[in-house]
Protein backbone atom coordinates (compact mmCIF):
# COMPACT_ATOMS: atom_id res chain seq x y z
CA UNK A 1 0.00 0.00 0.00
CA UNK A 2 2.86 2.35 0.91
CA UNK A 3 4.59 1.56 -2.38
CA UNK A 4 1.42 2.35 -4.33
CA UNK A 5 1.06 5.64 -2.50
CA UNK A 6 4.67 6.57 -3.24
CA UNK A 7 4.15 5.69 -6.92
CA UNK A 8 1.02 7.82 -7.15
CA UNK A 9 2.74 10.72 -5.43
CA UNK A 10 5.72 10.40 -7.76
CA UNK A 11 3.51 10.41 -10.85
CA UNK A 12 1.61 13.42 -9.54
CA UNK A 13 4.90 15.26 -8.90
CA UNK A 14 6.14 14.50 -12.42
CA UNK A 15 2.82 15.65 -13.88
CA UNK A 16 2.95 18.88 -11.85
CA UNK A 17 6.54 19.49 -12.94
CA UNK A 18 5.55 19.04 -16.60
CA UNK A 19 2.73 21.56 -16.19
CA UNK A 20 5.14 24.02 -14.56
CA UNK A 21 7.77 23.65 -17.29
CA UNK A 22 5.13 24.00 -19.98
CA UNK A 23 3.74 27.13 -18.32
CA UNK A 24 7.21 28.66 -18.07
CA UNK A 25 7.96 27.84 -21.69
CA UNK A 26 4.67 29.32 -22.80
CA UNK A 27 5.37 32.45 -20.80
CA UNK A 28 8.80 32.90 -22.36
CA UNK A 29 7.60 32.25 -25.88
CA UNK A 30 4.32 34.17 -25.73
CA UNK A 31 5.62 37.09 -27.77
CA UNK A 32 7.45 34.78 -30.18
CA UNK A 33 4.49 32.54 -30.91
CA UNK A 34 2.16 35.47 -31.38
CA UNK A 35 4.39 36.84 -34.09
CA UNK A 36 5.35 33.76 -36.08
CA UNK A 37 2.14 33.89 -38.12
CA UNK A 38 2.75 37.56 -38.91
CA UNK A 39 6.43 37.48 -39.78
CA UNK A 40 5.86 38.70 -43.34
CA UNK A 41 4.12 41.90 -42.23
CA UNK A 42 6.22 45.02 -42.11
CA UNK A 43 5.78 48.59 -40.92
CA UNK A 44 7.57 49.69 -44.09
CA UNK A 45 10.64 51.24 -42.42
CA UNK A 46 13.07 49.30 -44.62
CA UNK A 47 11.24 50.50 -47.75
CA UNK A 48 11.86 54.18 -47.08
CA UNK A 49 13.83 54.89 -50.20
CA UNK A 50 12.99 57.79 -52.50
CA UNK A 51 12.92 55.34 -55.39
CA UNK A 52 10.14 53.27 -53.78
CA UNK A 53 7.34 55.79 -54.31
CA UNK A 54 4.10 55.45 -56.22
CA UNK A 55 3.27 58.57 -58.24
CA UNK A 56 -0.28 58.73 -57.00
CA UNK A 57 -0.97 57.57 -53.44
CA UNK A 58 -4.64 57.16 -54.35
CA UNK A 59 -3.61 54.22 -56.53
CA UNK A 60 -2.86 52.21 -53.40
CA UNK A 61 -5.66 49.73 -52.53
CA UNK A 62 -8.27 51.19 -50.17
CA UNK A 63 -7.55 48.72 -47.38
CA UNK A 64 -3.95 49.86 -47.21
CA UNK A 65 -4.75 53.50 -46.52
CA UNK A 66 -4.47 54.47 -42.86
CA UNK A 67 -7.19 56.69 -41.48
CA UNK A 68 -9.94 55.61 -43.88
CA UNK A 69 -13.05 53.99 -42.51
CA UNK A 70 -12.08 54.67 -38.91
CA UNK A 71 -14.59 55.10 -36.13
CA UNK A 72 -14.71 58.37 -34.18
CA UNK A 73 -12.48 57.04 -31.40
CA UNK A 74 -9.79 56.00 -33.84
CA UNK A 75 -10.01 59.31 -35.65
CA UNK A 76 -9.55 61.14 -32.35
CA UNK A 77 -6.45 59.09 -31.60
CA UNK A 78 -5.05 59.93 -35.01
CA UNK A 79 -5.65 63.60 -34.35
CA UNK A 80 -3.87 63.26 -30.99
CA UNK A 81 -0.69 62.29 -32.81
CA UNK A 82 -0.09 65.95 -33.67
CA UNK A 83 1.28 68.04 -32.16
CA UNK A 84 3.00 65.98 -29.46
CA UNK A 85 2.82 68.68 -26.78
CA UNK A 86 1.48 66.18 -24.22
CA UNK A 87 4.64 64.13 -24.58
CA UNK A 88 6.92 66.78 -23.12
CA UNK A 89 8.93 65.56 -20.14
CA UNK A 90 9.77 67.37 -16.92
CA UNK A 91 13.26 68.23 -18.13
CA UNK A 92 12.22 70.14 -21.23
CA UNK A 93 11.83 73.47 -19.46
CA UNK A 94 9.67 76.31 -20.77
CA UNK A 95 8.87 76.63 -24.43
CA UNK A 96 11.61 78.46 -26.28
CA UNK A 97 11.21 81.89 -27.77
CA UNK A 98 10.71 81.16 -31.51
CA UNK A 99 13.13 84.00 -32.30
CA UNK A 100 15.88 82.05 -30.53
CA UNK A 101 15.21 78.66 -32.12
CA UNK A 102 18.42 76.75 -32.87
CA UNK A 103 20.59 79.66 -31.68
CA UNK A 104 23.70 79.56 -29.51
CA UNK A 105 21.59 81.16 -26.76
CA UNK A 106 19.38 78.07 -26.71
CA UNK A 107 22.33 75.71 -26.36
CA UNK A 108 23.98 77.79 -23.67
CA UNK A 109 20.97 77.22 -21.44
CA UNK A 110 20.09 73.67 -22.45
CA UNK A 111 21.07 70.56 -20.53
CA UNK A 112 23.91 68.46 -21.95
CA UNK A 113 23.14 64.83 -22.79
CA UNK A 114 26.72 63.89 -23.68
CA UNK A 115 27.14 61.15 -21.07
CA UNK A 116 28.90 57.87 -21.76
CA UNK A 117 29.50 54.62 -19.92
CA UNK A 118 32.45 52.24 -20.21
CA UNK A 119 31.43 48.80 -21.44
CA UNK A 120 33.96 46.13 -20.55
CA UNK A 121 34.55 43.77 -23.45
CA UNK A 122 33.42 40.17 -23.34
CA UNK A 123 31.78 37.28 -25.17
CA UNK A 124 28.03 36.94 -25.67
CA UNK A 125 25.45 35.13 -27.75
CA UNK A 126 24.49 37.32 -30.70
CA UNK A 127 21.36 36.70 -32.75
CA UNK A 128 18.79 33.98 -32.16
CA UNK A 129 18.43 30.38 -33.35
CA UNK A 130 14.66 30.42 -33.71
CA UNK A 131 14.38 33.44 -36.01
CA UNK A 132 11.19 35.41 -35.51
CA UNK A 133 11.64 37.32 -38.78
CA UNK A 134 13.82 34.94 -40.86
CA UNK A 135 14.09 37.32 -43.82
CA UNK A 136 16.00 39.75 -41.60
CA UNK A 137 18.86 37.33 -40.94
CA UNK A 138 18.33 37.13 -37.17
CA UNK A 139 19.75 33.60 -37.03
CA UNK A 140 21.83 31.65 -36.31
CA UNK A 141 22.94 32.52 -32.81
CA UNK A 142 26.71 32.69 -32.53
CA UNK A 143 29.32 33.43 -29.90
CA UNK A 144 30.81 36.86 -30.47
CA UNK A 145 33.59 38.63 -28.61
CA UNK A 146 33.93 42.41 -28.56
CA UNK A 147 36.65 44.62 -27.09
CA UNK A 148 35.88 47.24 -24.46
CA UNK A 149 34.38 50.54 -25.60
CA UNK A 150 32.42 53.58 -24.43
CA UNK A 151 28.82 54.12 -25.48
CA UNK A 152 26.36 56.98 -25.19
CA UNK A 153 23.90 56.41 -22.37
CA UNK A 154 21.21 58.22 -24.35
CA UNK A 155 20.13 58.43 -27.94
CA UNK A 156 21.43 61.65 -29.49
CA UNK A 157 19.08 64.48 -28.54
CA UNK A 158 17.89 67.39 -30.63
CA UNK A 159 19.95 69.73 -28.45
CA UNK A 160 23.18 67.74 -28.93
CA UNK A 161 22.65 67.50 -32.68
CA UNK A 162 21.96 71.24 -32.75
CA UNK A 163 25.47 71.88 -31.40
CA UNK A 164 26.89 69.92 -34.32
CA UNK A 165 24.87 71.93 -36.84
CA UNK A 166 25.88 75.25 -35.29
CA UNK A 167 29.56 74.32 -35.30
CA UNK A 168 29.72 72.92 -38.83
CA UNK A 169 26.71 74.32 -40.75
CA UNK A 170 26.19 70.75 -41.91
CA UNK A 171 23.16 70.03 -44.10
CA UNK A 172 21.43 66.72 -43.41
CA UNK A 173 20.35 64.50 -46.28
CA UNK A 174 16.72 65.40 -45.58
CA UNK A 175 17.61 69.06 -45.99
CA UNK A 176 19.65 68.43 -49.13
CA UNK A 177 16.89 66.40 -50.79
CA UNK A 178 14.20 68.74 -49.49
CA UNK A 179 12.03 65.98 -48.03
CA UNK A 180 11.90 63.07 -45.63
CA UNK A 181 9.46 60.31 -44.69
CA UNK A 182 6.73 60.83 -42.08
CA UNK A 183 3.87 58.54 -41.07
CA UNK A 184 0.57 59.97 -42.31
CA UNK A 185 -1.27 60.20 -38.99
CA UNK A 186 1.39 62.57 -37.61
CA UNK A 187 0.78 65.16 -40.33
CA UNK A 188 -1.53 68.16 -40.25
CA UNK A 189 -4.25 68.42 -42.88
CA UNK A 190 -2.45 71.47 -44.26
CA UNK A 191 0.74 69.47 -44.79
CA UNK A 192 -1.06 66.47 -46.27
CA UNK A 193 -3.12 68.32 -48.84
CA UNK A 194 -0.31 68.74 -51.37
CA UNK A 195 1.22 65.27 -51.01
CA UNK A 196 0.47 63.00 -53.95
CA UNK A 197 3.09 60.28 -53.50
CA UNK A 198 3.42 57.44 -50.99
CA UNK A 199 5.73 54.52 -50.31
CA UNK A 200 4.48 51.69 -52.50
CA UNK A 201 5.02 48.92 -49.93
CA UNK A 202 3.75 51.00 -47.00
CA UNK A 203 1.40 53.81 -48.05
CA UNK A 204 1.10 55.18 -44.51
CA UNK A 205 4.62 56.55 -45.08
CA UNK A 206 4.60 59.78 -47.08
CA UNK A 207 7.45 61.89 -48.49
CA UNK A 208 7.00 65.28 -46.85
CA UNK A 209 8.64 68.38 -48.28
CA UNK A 210 10.28 70.38 -45.51
CA UNK A 211 10.39 67.49 -43.03
CA UNK A 212 13.80 67.27 -41.34
CA UNK A 213 15.39 67.15 -37.89
CA UNK A 214 14.16 70.68 -37.10
CA UNK A 215 10.65 69.96 -38.40
CA UNK A 216 9.82 66.33 -37.55
CA UNK A 217 6.20 66.45 -38.76
CA UNK A 218 6.81 68.79 -41.67
CA UNK A 219 7.28 72.54 -42.13
CA UNK A 220 4.52 73.51 -39.68
CA UNK A 221 6.18 71.66 -36.77
CA UNK A 222 9.25 72.34 -34.63
CA UNK A 223 11.36 70.93 -31.79
CA UNK A 224 11.34 73.90 -29.42
CA UNK A 225 9.71 71.80 -26.68
CA UNK A 226 11.49 68.58 -27.61
CA UNK A 227 15.16 69.38 -27.09
CA UNK A 228 15.58 66.30 -24.90
CA UNK A 229 13.86 64.00 -27.39
CA UNK A 230 15.97 61.99 -29.83
CA UNK A 231 16.89 63.73 -33.05
CA UNK A 232 15.05 62.19 -36.01
CA UNK A 233 15.20 62.21 -39.82
CA UNK A 234 18.85 61.20 -39.53
CA UNK A 235 20.37 59.25 -42.42
CA UNK A 236 23.35 56.91 -41.99
CA UNK A 237 25.56 59.56 -43.58
CA UNK A 238 24.29 62.18 -41.13
CA UNK A 239 24.80 59.84 -38.18
CA UNK A 240 28.32 58.99 -39.26
CA UNK A 241 29.28 62.65 -39.67
CA UNK A 242 27.80 63.59 -36.29
CA UNK A 243 29.64 60.80 -34.47
CA UNK A 244 32.96 61.74 -36.09
CA UNK A 245 32.51 65.39 -35.16
CA UNK A 246 31.78 64.31 -31.58
CA UNK A 247 35.04 62.37 -31.35
CA UNK A 248 33.07 59.14 -31.52
CA UNK A 249 31.95 56.62 -34.11
CA UNK A 250 28.97 54.46 -34.98
CA UNK A 251 28.83 51.12 -33.15
CA UNK A 252 29.25 47.86 -34.98
CA UNK A 253 26.13 45.71 -34.89
CA UNK A 254 27.89 43.38 -32.46
CA UNK A 255 28.82 46.26 -30.11
CA UNK A 256 25.29 47.60 -30.29
CA UNK A 257 23.69 44.26 -29.40
CA UNK A 258 26.24 43.52 -26.67
CA UNK A 259 25.51 46.88 -25.02
CA UNK A 260 21.74 46.63 -25.52
CA UNK A 261 21.55 43.22 -23.85
CA UNK A 262 23.20 44.63 -20.74
CA UNK A 263 24.84 41.35 -19.81
CA UNK A 264 21.70 39.21 -20.16
CA UNK A 265 22.01 36.12 -22.37
CA UNK A 266 19.34 34.76 -24.72
CA UNK A 267 16.60 37.20 -23.82
CA UNK A 268 14.11 38.89 -26.11
CA UNK A 269 14.43 42.31 -24.49
CA UNK A 270 17.16 44.13 -22.54
CA UNK A 271 15.33 43.31 -19.28
CA UNK A 272 14.12 39.75 -19.97
CA UNK A 273 11.43 37.90 -21.89
CA UNK A 274 8.26 39.63 -20.69
CA UNK A 275 7.40 42.79 -22.62
CA UNK A 276 5.64 44.43 -19.66
CA UNK A 277 6.88 42.79 -16.45
CA UNK A 278 4.54 43.52 -13.55
CA UNK A 279 2.45 45.47 -16.09
CA UNK A 280 5.17 48.12 -16.32
CA UNK A 281 5.91 49.64 -19.70
CA UNK A 282 9.62 49.38 -20.42
CA UNK A 283 9.88 50.96 -23.88
CA UNK A 284 8.22 53.42 -26.23
CA UNK A 285 6.46 51.33 -28.88
CA UNK A 286 3.08 51.33 -30.64
CA UNK A 287 -0.04 50.14 -28.83
CA UNK A 288 -3.40 49.79 -30.50
CA UNK A 289 -4.02 49.05 -34.19
CA UNK A 290 -1.18 49.78 -36.56
CA UNK A 291 -1.07 52.07 -38.51
CA UNK A 292 -4.31 53.88 -37.68
CA UNK A 293 -4.63 54.00 -33.89
CA UNK A 294 -1.94 54.42 -31.25
CA UNK A 295 -3.57 54.20 -27.83
CA UNK A 296 -0.35 55.47 -26.20
CA UNK A 297 -0.65 53.17 -23.19
CA UNK A 298 3.06 53.71 -22.57
CA UNK A 299 2.45 57.45 -22.37
CA UNK A 300 3.71 58.47 -25.81
CA UNK A 301 2.42 58.62 -29.36
CA UNK A 302 5.62 59.96 -30.91
CA UNK A 303 9.13 60.08 -29.48
CA UNK A 304 9.74 60.41 -25.75
CA UNK A 305 12.55 62.14 -23.82
CA UNK A 306 15.74 60.10 -23.99
CA UNK A 307 15.84 59.44 -20.24
CA UNK A 308 12.36 57.89 -20.15
CA UNK A 309 11.83 54.32 -18.87
CA UNK A 310 14.28 52.23 -16.89
CA UNK A 311 17.85 51.81 -18.14
CA UNK A 312 19.30 48.37 -18.78
CA UNK A 313 21.95 46.79 -16.54
CA UNK A 314 24.69 48.77 -18.28
CA UNK A 315 22.81 52.02 -17.60
CA UNK A 316 21.64 52.60 -21.19
CA UNK A 317 18.23 54.13 -21.89
CA UNK A 318 15.84 53.25 -24.72
CA UNK A 319 18.01 50.71 -26.49
CA UNK A 320 14.79 49.38 -27.93
CA UNK A 321 11.85 51.50 -29.03
CA UNK A 322 11.74 55.29 -29.38
CA UNK A 323 13.94 55.58 -32.52
CA UNK A 324 15.93 53.22 -34.70
CA UNK A 325 19.69 53.51 -34.21
CA UNK A 326 22.25 53.18 -36.99
CA UNK A 327 25.27 50.87 -36.87
CA UNK A 328 28.41 50.88 -38.99
CA UNK A 329 27.77 47.40 -40.47
CA UNK A 330 26.68 46.86 -44.03
CA UNK A 331 23.58 44.71 -44.43
CA UNK A 332 23.75 40.96 -44.91
CA UNK A 333 21.47 38.12 -43.84
CA UNK A 334 24.21 35.48 -44.03
CA UNK A 335 26.07 34.79 -40.78
CA UNK A 336 28.59 32.17 -39.74
CA UNK A 337 28.03 29.74 -36.88
CA UNK A 338 31.66 30.14 -35.90
CA UNK A 339 32.79 32.15 -32.92
CA UNK A 340 34.13 35.53 -34.08
CA UNK A 341 35.88 38.52 -32.53
CA UNK A 342 34.99 42.15 -33.29
CA UNK A 343 32.94 41.45 -36.45
CA UNK A 344 32.34 44.46 -38.67
CA UNK A 345 29.97 43.03 -41.27
CA UNK A 346 30.56 42.62 -45.01
CA UNK A 347 32.94 44.94 -46.85
CA UNK A 348 30.47 45.81 -49.60
CA UNK A 349 26.76 46.57 -49.84
CA UNK A 350 24.51 49.57 -50.36
CA UNK A 351 22.48 49.33 -47.14
CA UNK A 352 23.42 49.67 -43.48
CA UNK A 353 22.10 47.86 -40.40
CA UNK A 354 19.85 49.67 -37.94
CA UNK A 355 18.84 48.26 -34.57
CA UNK A 356 16.38 48.68 -31.73
CA UNK A 357 13.05 49.38 -33.39
CA UNK A 358 11.07 52.55 -32.72
CA UNK A 359 7.90 54.08 -31.32
CA UNK A 360 6.21 52.90 -34.53
CA UNK A 361 6.94 49.22 -33.96
CA UNK A 362 3.93 47.00 -33.23
CA UNK A 363 3.96 43.25 -32.74
CA UNK A 364 1.60 42.67 -35.65
CA UNK A 365 3.61 44.72 -38.16
CA UNK A 366 7.17 45.28 -36.97
CA UNK A 367 8.18 43.03 -34.10
CA UNK A 368 11.68 44.41 -34.18
CA UNK A 369 11.87 45.95 -30.74
CA UNK A 370 14.03 43.00 -29.63
CA UNK A 371 17.77 42.69 -28.99
CA UNK A 372 18.34 40.26 -31.87
CA UNK A 373 16.04 42.06 -34.32
CA UNK A 374 17.52 44.07 -37.14
CA UNK A 375 16.57 46.03 -40.24
CA UNK A 376 18.23 48.16 -42.89
CA UNK A 377 18.09 51.25 -45.09
CA UNK A 378 20.36 52.84 -47.63
CA UNK A 379 22.85 55.45 -46.47
CA UNK A 380 20.77 58.45 -47.58
CA UNK A 381 17.39 57.35 -46.20
CA UNK A 382 15.89 59.49 -43.44
CA UNK A 383 12.63 59.14 -41.56
CA UNK A 384 10.47 60.26 -38.66
CA UNK A 385 11.70 57.38 -36.47
CA UNK A 386 15.38 57.18 -37.41
CA UNK A 387 18.09 58.47 -35.05
CA UNK A 388 21.56 57.70 -33.71
CA UNK A 389 23.60 56.67 -30.66
CA UNK A 390 27.40 56.86 -30.77
CA UNK A 391 30.27 54.88 -29.23
CA UNK A 392 33.96 55.60 -28.78
CA UNK A 393 37.22 53.74 -28.20
CA UNK A 394 38.37 56.48 -25.79
CA UNK A 395 36.31 58.94 -23.78
CA UNK A 396 36.01 62.24 -25.74
CA UNK A 397 37.17 65.39 -23.91
CA UNK A 398 33.74 66.96 -23.53
CA UNK A 399 31.89 63.75 -22.65
CA UNK A 400 31.02 62.87 -19.05
CA UNK A 401 31.71 59.32 -17.91
CA UNK A 402 28.96 57.72 -15.83
CA UNK A 403 29.45 54.56 -13.80
CA UNK A 404 26.82 52.01 -14.76
CA UNK A 405 24.76 50.62 -11.90
CA UNK A 406 25.72 46.96 -12.27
Amino acid sequence: MAASTIKVNLLFSIFSLCLFVNACSSEVLTDVDATNSKEEQDCGCSSLNRENLVKNKDEVPFDQHPGEGQDETSAAKVQDARPPEHEIGDNDGPELNPALKYSSEVNKNSKRWNEMVYIEGGTFTMGIDRAIIPLDGESPSRRVTVDSFYTDIYETTNSEFMRFIQATEYLTDAERFGDSFVVEIALSEETKKDIVQAVAAAPWWLPVKGADWRHPEGPDSNITKRLNHPVTHISWTDANEFCKWSGKRLPTEAEWEYAARGGLENRLFPWGNKLNPNNDHMANIWQGTFPTTNTAEDGYIGTCPVNTFKPNRFGLYNTIGNVWEWTSDRWSIQHTNDSVKNPTGPQTGANRVKKGGSFMCHESYCYRYRCAARSQNDEESSAYNLGVRCVADHLPEDATEIQHPR
